[in-house]
């Protein structure tokens, strides 16, 4: 077993584990850092593994916020409570979220199984990951800017409406179609402007990478087919484990950073990390 490969692959779940959930880009950090140390499997594989690395970033948020996710739980005693059985165990709220958090999914599942293949043909390249980098990392300094000292209009995630979810899922079909973007880039930027709080459009950005990620991760695996050598399952797993722990805390981290603060240094961060891989890509690698 090759210890290097292994070792690469650790490095990517640390990767995937910090930019995932910052609103960063892991597509631009994961293209940069190929670029140095890709890893010696087939393109395939690669194409397969940098999308299902993500479910161990996955499993971090549902360890985290089980109790806000998962809908069955033991309710309180009261002797007037009437349900029995089952329903007496499931919490309407949750189920109302989840429900909002699948209308949200509609826009970038559709367009994203239509015509999936053809948006990495056409914009999976260094100039649309280092463009979308700088116009997203400007969108975060202007919205802030605009929104300092002012009270969001959605506080809770059960404020969040059908329709508010939906025009959210909107900003994440931008992110499915333009790798750098960033996924939770997106949702938080168009989360913001429709009024809802950072740690509500933070919180409702994990919930909502649940269902995404791990339909684009069966998707992949489909594509590839089940046929792994012993050092692609290993090369896999590596990545997922760190990742997940990397998620855990970055997650926690990212969460009590921003009651305190905005997002303005992670939109002066993707706009160097675009120039610099503009200039990487356009200079210096040719």
């Amino acid at each position: 077993m090759n210890l290097i490969e292994l070792l690469k692959a650790a490095l990517f779940g640390v990767i995937e584990g910090i930019t995932e959930w910052l609103p960063i880009s892991s597509t631009g950090h994961m293209i940069l850092f190929n670029e140095f140390m890709p890893l010696q499997v087939s393109e395939e594989f690669y194409s397969m593994f940098e999308v299902v690395i993500q479910l161990g970033a996955i499993l971090a948020v549902v360890v985290i916020f089980w109790n806000s996710i998962f809908p069955f739980q033991k309710p309180p005693y009261d002797p007037r409570r009437i349900r029995t059985g089952l329903i007496s165990y499931l919490r309407m709220d949750i189920v109302m979220l989840w429900l909002k958090i699948l209308v949200a999914c509609v826009p970038a599942a559709v367009i994203g199984l239509l015509f999936n293949e053809k948006f990495e043909a056409l914009f999976y390249n260094y100039t649309t990951v280092a463009i979308a980098l700088i116009v997203f990392g400007i969108a975060f300094l202007i919205i802030e800017t605009r929104h300092k000292g002012k009270r969001a209009r959605v506080n809770s995630l059960e404020e969040i409406t059908f329709q508010l979810a939906l025009l959210i899922g909107v900003f994440q079909l931008i992110a499915a179609i333009f790798p750098g973007t960033s996924r939770s880039g997106a949702t938080i930027v168009g989360a913001l402007l429709l009024g809802v709080s950072r740690t509500v459009a933070a919180e409702f950005t994990f919930f909502l990478a649940i269902p995404v990620m791990f339909g684009a991760s069966l998707l992949k695996i489909v594509q590839f087919g089940f046929h792994f050598t012993g050092m692609e399952v290993a090369i896999l797993l590596t990545g997922m484990i760190v990742a997940f722990v990397v998620s855990i805390l970055v997650i926690k981290f990212l969460m009590g950073y921003i009651k305190k603060h905005d997002f303005k240094v992670f939109g002066w961060y993707r706009i160097i990390l675009g120039i610099v891989v503009l200039l990487y890509f356009g200079l210096i690698a040719k």
